[in-house]
């Protein structure tokens, strides 16, 4: 039965701004995949410049934001249980 509700992957941190580990199986292959292509990146790219591979990291992290961005809560300041 479809709710029409969004699947949250990424719950929202209890204290601050973000989120907290996932809450589903579909998050964690997510971090999965993100922490092979950046040890991945180390492995290959670190070598040969490390420039290539901070600019690799940082688009890694950009697209790992974007994907809990979209797959998360609502981002929100929070002071504990609402």
């Amino acid at each position: 039965m479809n709710t029409g509700e969004k699947q949250i992957w990424f719950p929202a941190k209890r204290y601050g701004w973000g989120w907290g580990l996932p809450c589903c199986w579909q998050g964690w292959v997510i971090y999965a995949i993100w922490l092979a292509l950046l040890c991945g990146g180390g492995i290959f790219l670190a070598p040969i410049n490390i420039g290539l591979y901070v600019a690799y990291a940082c688009v890694l992290g950009v697209g790992l934001f974007i994907v809990v961005f979209i797959k998360g809560e609502r981002p929100r300041w929070r002071w504990g249980k609402d």
